[in-house]
């Protein structure tokens, strides 16, 4: 049976396996009259790869620009006079507006298409970078980390979702191998370029940096990204959802970002708007069964691998988020390194995420098999972590090295294979772009969760311990609150005090950053538990979405946007074309992995096959 020239399902007929064109590789054996043939597999243009490069870049100035700040606001703090609060919502506001953009712009993708939610988070994006370069207070950084927040969870999403929409299954490991590569390069080169534009530019920078390469990647978007059209349905958008989303999250992060820094825990200040927060997000879970197109919809939770993989992303995103911040703070806080000094210290934590997210990339890929990598993963980043909590002012320049290095591979490794299950598992292919933005929320949403964690552990265990510091003196009556104690860090070089009392100092910044490294190391632990109950479904299929990468030219797709409209609307309606006659597949295939997928679900039950007479086209 021959395959029309853009489709990738993969068909399961008597116990074989059929693959289709359109692959990656150099040939395939195909069943024709009773007859195996050898036929050449037609390769993507080199506008596809094009696409894929401005993709890649997106994702790549989403990481530098989350990471750019960590090293540099201690003197951003300094400078403009602000508080450890005020810092703390420089980072917590822009990762707040990327976990509340996430789910509503994967939501509106699948109603509106991939392309118009994404030129939009490009205008929030640079529009943020711009306020941020031009500002001259902390409100105002804050202000614009909230636009480039909009927008860098547009992109980082959307990078995900479409190259989820224009591979396979079977082909995708590679190509988000090298996704998840540029994200660890940025995560690198973010604290590098932020300490040199502290140290010899300006913290401004750290926006205008974003302006030029964001606008050659949204270039290459524009140009090169051509996707199927969809049906727009207005009535379809979960509005409802979005805005109980959006109360959910504010309410139920706020109150952990001030605990025992403004209000203490105990406070009706911290715990009513942390409940109301908490019942919010439990109304909307129960509500999200009813509308047409749900931000959460229930079927890509309905298998234990989904549940598994969504929580093991949300504590692992706890994890990264938190670490990211406070381990530049231990390399400047304890053992008073300038910032550059301290992104220099940082480099073996985050090269190991970039070798190690490529290698489990190529491992998945020549295995077709995730779940031993994936505890691999957990495993190692526990051990990492743990081994952090034995950090102190006298560690050793190695030891921290290896430490380092050891939590980055079992992070990297988590960053690409947790993508892989959640997708396998689900039944139509259309929704394993929704699986992976879900995924994605749940993981920036951790770290959300975990840097307001962090913060208040720090606070906490920072206020206790300076209270044991009796001869501070009176000018550094300020060490006394945990409000400013961020800000003070780039000062603890310079203090004219006594050798016992700058060691009492310094211990209770070592103290508090501990703590998170304990706090974390737990963390860990519980989603290796939680990844236990993970099962290893088939990574085979080879079938793409509505929303496919367009191949040919306008004039062999059909030319017009309504008949692509008409062709490929809700329905996620395939058509397979053969020279006896036409199979059609409706309901959009089976995105998970043929017999293997959780459930044991019969295909019977997902897709219906109709013959139609030869000659027809569907």
């Amino acid at each position: 049976m021959a395959r029309s020239t853009d489709q990738f399902a993969d068909v399961e007929t008597g116990g074989r396996e059929v693959e289709g064109e359109g692959l990656q590789g150099d040939e395939v054996e195909e069943e024709e009259g009773g007859r195996k043939k050898k036929q050449q597999k037609k390769k993507k243009p080199v506008r596809f790869y094009l696409a894929v490069l401005g993709l890649d870049m997106m994702v790549f100035i989403v990481s530098l620009d989350a990471t750019m700040l960590a090293i540099a606001i201690p003197t951003v703090a300094e400078q403009l006079h602000g508080t450890t609060l005020q810092a703390f919502w420089a980072s917590l506001s822009f990762m707040l507006a990327m976990v509340i953009t996430q789910p509503i712009i994967t939501s509106f993708s699948n109603i509106l298409g991939r392309l118009i939610p994404l030129y939009c988070s490009f205008v929030f994006f640079l529009i943020g970078s711009i306020v941020f370069g031009t500002a001259k207070d902390l409100n105002v950084v804050i202000v614009g980390r909230i636009f480039q927040g909009l927008g860098a969870g547009g992109l980082d999403v959307l990078g995900d979702i479409i190259i989820t929409d224009i591979t396979t299954l079977k082909e995708r490991p590679l190509y988000l191998g090298v996704l998840q590569m540029c994200m660890a390069s940025g995560s690198i080169l973010g604290p590098v370029f932020g300490a040199l534009f502290v140290e010899y530019a300006g913290w401004q920078w750290i926006g205008w940096i974003n302006v030029p390469v964001a606008v050659i990647a949204c270039l290459l978007v524009v140009f090169f990204v051509k996707l199927r059209w969809i049906a727009i349905e207005w009535s379809r958008v979960d509005w409802t959802g979005m805005v109980l989303l959006i109360i959910g999250f504010t309410a139920f992060t706020l109150p952990l970002s001030w605990a025992d820094s403004m209000y203490p825990w105990s406070s009706w200040r911290t715990i009513i708007p942390l409940i109301i927060g908490f019942l919010v997000l439990v109304i909307m879970a129960v509500y999200e069964k009813y509308p047409r197109e749900p931000i959460f919809p229930y079927r890509i939770f309905n298998s234990r691998t989904a549940a598994a993989t969504f929580t093991g992303a949300f504590l692992h995103g706890m994890v990264v988020y938190a670490l990211v911040v406070y381990v530049p703070l231990y390399f400047q806080g304890v053992q008073l390194k300038l910032p550059l000094e301290a992104c220099v210290s940082v480099l073996p934590f985050s090269f190991s995420i970039v070798v190690s997210s490529v290698a489990s990339a190529l491992v998945v890929e020549w295995l077709l098999k995730y779940r031993w990598t994936l505890w691999c993963g957990w495993v190692v980043m526990i051990v990492g972590v743990g081994l952090m909590c034995l950090w102190d002012r006298y560690t050793s320049v190695a030891l921290i090295a290896v430490f380092q290095v050891i939590a980055g591979i079992g992070m990297g490794t988590l960053f690409f294979v947790l993508v892989l299950p959640v997708q396998a598992s689900v039944k139509l292919v259309d929704d394993q772009g929704i699986a992976i933005g879900t995924l994605l929320t749940f993981r920036l949403f951790g770290g959300l969760v975990g840097l307001a964690v962090g913060s208040a552990a720090f606070n906490g265990i920072y206020a206790r311990e300076i209270m044991k510091v009796v001869s501070l003196p009176a000018s550094l009556a300020d060490l006394r609150s945990s409000k400013h104690a961020v800000g003070f860090i780039p000062h603890l070089r310079t203090l004219d005090v006594d050798v016992e009392t700058l060691d009492g100092v310094l211990d209770a910044y070592m103290k508090a950053i501990r703590a998170i490294f304990y706090i974390m190391t737990a963390l860990g632990v519980l989603g290796f538990a939680v990844s236990l109950f993970t099962k290893e479904l088939s990574l085979r299929n080879e079938e793409l979405g509505r929303q496919r990468y367009e191949m040919g030219s306008v004039k062999e797709r059909g030319g017009a946007r309504g008949e692509g409209e008409g062709a490929w609307g809700s329905d996620s309606r395939t058509e397979v074309a053969s020279g006896a006659g036409s199979e059609v597949v409706v309901g959009g295939g089976g995105g998970g992995s043929g017999g293997d997928v959780e459930g044991e679900r019969e295909r019977g039950e997902d897709v219906r096959r109709e013959r139609v007479g030869a000659g027809s086209k569907g």
